[in-house]
Formats: C-alpha cells, sequence, structure tokens
C-alpha cells in the first residue's frame, strides 16, 4: 500500500448519550450530518483501553509473524502459513468463528536468483531485484542501455520504435529524490518540485501512455526493462502482478544507479550491463485464502462491522510496515475486544485479506462472495498506511459522518491527538467496498519512516513500532464496538 494519510480529553472521558448532530465543527462544510446515536460506556471503554494499553501482545504477534513465518507474498507457502497462523490465533482468543475463505487468484511466482554487473562505461557489481512476475533471462543477458523517456505514442514511434532490439530500456526518466541528510535551498526544493511535476502526464495522450511505457517497448523484443526504485540509500520499490505479466525480464534498481544511467547517457556515453535472472511460473492458476474471525452480535448477528488489514506482503524483506503492523492491529482489536467480555449487539467480523499488494485481490473477492449481506454491513475499518499511530480519519467522502466520528474519536482522545478530515483515500481494501454502498474507510496514521520502508528491502520488524500498533489496535476495538451497538445503521453510499 502507498502512504495515505481535536480534541484533548483525559483517556478514560466518557461521551454522553446524544446524536451526533449536536456536534458541528465551525470548519465543517455545510453538510446536513446524519442523526446518529454514537454509545457511551465509560466501563467497557476503559475495559478496553486497558487491556489494550496494559496487556498488549501486539509486539510478540509480530516478531512471529515477521521474523518466523516471514515475507508473505501471494501464493507461496509462508502465506499459507500466515493464513494458518492467524486462523489458530483467532480461535486461541476465543472467537466464535474463524476460518479461511478462498478465491481464485492468478499463476504463482517465485523470485529466483540475480546477478547483476555494468560492464561500461566502468565495470563494477550492481545491486537490483526483478520486478514481480515478469520472466528470468535465460542466462546472463548482456546490452546496451536506452533512456526511453517519450511521452506520447506518436513521439516513441517517431525516436525508439524498430531501434530497441537487444537493449536494456530505462522505462522513462528518473523520479528526483532529495538527500535527506541535507536541508535544501529554497531554489533547489523549487527545482524538485518542477521536475516531480514535469514527470506528470499533462494531457490525455499522455495519460494513455506514459504508465504504458514499459509494456510498449518490451513489444520492441529488447533484452529487458529497467525500472527506478525511486528511493534513497539504495531502497526499491516493488510490484507486479499475474494479471500483468511482463513479456521481458523488468529488473528494478536504486534511484542513485538509475540517475547515473540517465546523466551517462544525457552525455552521450556508451553505458552497458549484463543481467543473470532466474525466475520462475506456476502452471495452474492459485487458490488464496482471507482469514475470516468473528465476535457474533447478541442482538443483530446478521449485521456485520468489519475491521480489515491485508495480510500479504512484498517479498524483499518481511512485510512490516505493509502490513504485518496493520494485520496484527486487526488481530489484536479481536483478542482485546474478547479479553474484555465485550458482547456486541452486531456481528464484529475481523478479516485478514490475502493478494492486495497485486490488485486488492482478496477484499474483491471477498466482497463479491458478500455482496448480498451488502445492505447489512455497517461500515467497513481497514489499516494499511505503515506502523505509525492512528491519527484521525479521512471521511472518504461521507461529510454527513463528521461529527459521528468526532464523537466516535473523543474517548480515546488520551491515545493521541486525532483529527477527522475531507479526504478521500485510494489504494488498499476499503475500496473494495465502496462500489455497494458501504461506509467504508482507512484510518490516517502517522507517516513514521512508511514512504521509506514500504515494498522495500528493509520493511521488516526492526522498522515497526509496538507501542503505535498498539495504540491502533485499542482504537479499532472501541470504534469497532462502538458501531456495533449504535441504535441505527449508517445511511449508505451510491451503488456502483
Amino acid at each position: 500500500m502507498l502512504g495515505r494519510k481535536l480534541v484533548a480529553l483525559s483517556l478514560l472521558a466518557g461521551i454522553a448519550s446524544t446524536s451526533a448532530t449536536a456536534q458541528s465543527a465551525p470548519s465543517a462544510p455545510s453538510v446536513t450530518q446524519a442523526s446518529v446515536t454514537v454509545p457511551s460506556n465509560d466501563d467497557i471503554v476503559a475495559r478496553i483501553i486497558r487491556e489494550g494499553t496494559q496487556r498488549s501482545q501486539a509486539d510478540s504477534s509480530l516478531q512471529y509473524l515477521l521474523d518466523v513465518i516471514g515475507p508473505r507474498l501471494a501464493g507461496t507457502p509462508e502465506m499459507r502459513r500466515a493464513n494458518e497462523w492467524t486462523q489458530k490465533k483467532f480461535r486461541d482468543y476465543g472467537l466464535d468463528k474463524s476460518e479461511l475463505e478462498g478465491f481464485k487468484f492468478g499463476v504463482g511466482w517465485t523470485r529466483g536468483p540475480m546477478t547483476l554487473r555494468m560492464l561500461a562505461p566502468q565495470r563494477r557489481e550492481l545491486i537490483g531485484a526483478s520486478w514481480a512476475w515478469t520472466p528470468g533471462t535465460n542466462g546472463p543477458r548482456a546490452g546496451d542501455v536506452v533512456l526511453m523517456d517519450a511521452r506520447t505514442e506518436a513521439e516513441f514511434n517517431r525516436r525508439f520504435k524498430g531501434k530497441l532490439a537487444g537493449k536494456w530500456v530505462l522505462a522513462g526518466p528518473s523520479y528526483p529524490v532529495s538527500n535527506p541528510d541535507a536541508t535544501p535551498s529554497a531554489a533547489d526544493a523549487a527545482r524538485l518540485d518542477s521536475l516531480r511535476a514535469s514527470l506528470q502526464p499533462h494531457s490525455d495522450e499522455e495519460r494513455r501512455f506514459m504508465p504504458a511505457r514499459a509494456w510498449v517497448s518490451a513489444r520492441d523484443k529488447v533484452a529487458g526493462v529497467i525500472r527506478d526504485g525511486g528511493k534513497e540509500f539504495g531502497l526499491l520499490t516493488m510490484s507486479g502482478a499475474p494479471d500483468a505479466i511482463s513479456p521481458v525480464p523488468e529488473i528494478v534498481i536504486p534511484n542513485e544507479t538509475y540517475t547515473q544511467f540517465e546523466r551517462l547517457l544525457r552525455r552521450g556515453e556508451l553505458v552497458r550491463i549484463e543481467a543473470d535472472v532466474t525466475n520462475s511460473f506456476t502452471r495452474d492458476t492459485l487458490q488464496q485464502y482471507n482469514t475470516v474471525a468473528e465476535i457474533r452480535g447478541s442482538d443483530h448477528p446478521e449485521q456485520v462491522v468489519l475491521l480489515g488489514a491485508h495480510l500479504d506482503s512484498w517479498d524483499l524483506g518481511t512485510g512490516g510496515t505493509d502490513n504485518g503492523t496493520g494485520a496484527v492491529a486487526v488481530l489484536e482489536a479481536a483478542r482485546i475486544l474478547e479479553a474484555s467480555g465485550v458482547r456486541p449487539k452486531r456481528t464484529i467480523r475481523f478479516v485478514l485479506f490475502g493478494a492486495e499488494e497485486e490488485g486488492l485481490f482478496g477484499s474483491q473477492a471477498y466482497a463479491a462472495a458478500h455482496e448480498k449481506d451488502a445492505d447489512n454491513v455497517q461500515a467497513v475499518l481497514v489499516l494499511d498506511n505503515g506502523t505509525g499511530r492512528i491519527t484521525g480519519m479521512a471521511l472518504q467522502g461521507h461529510e454527513e459522518l463528521r461529527d459521528m466520528w468526532k464523537s466516535m474519536l473523543q474517548p480515546v482522545a488520551g491515545l493521541g491527538q486525532l483529527v477527522v478530515r475531507t479526504g478521500v483515500k485510494t489504494g488498499t481494501d476499503h475500496l473494495s467496498f465502496v462500489q455497494d454502498g458501504i461506509p467504508s474507510f482507512n484510518y490516517d496514521q502517522a507517516t513514521s519512516g512508511y514512504n521509506h520502508t514500504h515494498h522495500s528491502q528493509v520493511d521488516d520488524y526492526k522498522h515497526t513500532i509496538p507501542a503505535d500498533v498498539a495504540q491502533a489496535a485499542t482504537i479499532m476495538a472501541v470504534n469497532a464496538w462502538q458501531l456495533a451497538d449504535m441504535k441505527e445503521l449508517l445511511p449508505r453510499g451510491p451503488k456502483r
């Protein structure tokens, strides 16, 4: 998942059982607030907060998931182990149900060994990794490097078509990355902003062509495609998917190396590399799984509050901040509620989605399988923005629920400043439920290094903050109980 994104009250401050329409912020948009009664019970909230903050098991669960099970690339045995381990944890916590729900995923892919070296204008070993779901080279493959910076198909045809055979192709200009240890001058900052803006498409023609540059290059029988890692300190950004299998090898190299190649080529120097990549695919479509568990509701068991996060990860690291921390927070929220003796009126369901990283496969499959029950889903709450503590909620277009969210976050204000804001967040599993009109949200979180760690080789336990995961789990548990015990079902959004 990609980086996304006040009231100072005492820790156990209760809120009066009152309609959320009575609380309006002066700065809020002029939108009629939904008449929603946020439940209040000081004892329940106190028990949840005490269990979540004083007896947290987040650190232990993080260590096992990341250090023992490790990376959880969709389609691998490690992902299945993670499903089975989380299923058992939910059972051990005493939940009413814990099972695996399967869905078709696509062909599996195994990352093999890779060596990469520069042959000219100097000889040296390079760092790099295969883009996921791309083939190997079938032995060492040497070739000259070319910068393919066309912005439209017409420009590509004029400058590059028929000239790329046997070349290693840089898939566009490099992403401008500043020195994180330097303080840029105003002029330097403005220059970087200008360069970053220049990389964006500025016409419909460019919007159609630029995302497909790598694929257009591949049609010309190139040796392979080179992608920019896009981060500092040699970190790489990994991606790929089984429904976008490249016909040629694609590799990711550090931004430092990518920009060196770019500078050399612009000077007219010959750049030549050799790569030896060994990857493999499965022959058949795989079955993947979502781990699904629940605390059954006492009054309206057919109505559901869903807490979710994706369990899968990329495989350069062990999937700590993306999204082991979110998965453990959901797991821990279930433990907190059960250990606190909370018996919600609606069912609280906990779903750890599979194959999010390749395109929301797991959550889309879950939403499709449960579509007939969509009108009985109170809300979907997802955590997938790294290891940082929860800082509030983006309303995802539900401005009518602004006061409700302010009321819901009041009892946990002692866990940190929490802001309710206008905003529509993208890129993770809550989006799979929006089409059914379900109020679906992705919490805002403190960045806490997420832009560096996510999808990279340092996305590991060392870069998680267990105390912040415990805070997030506690807030999610309180909010889940509040939504489960409301008198009303929340208003639906438009179905698409």
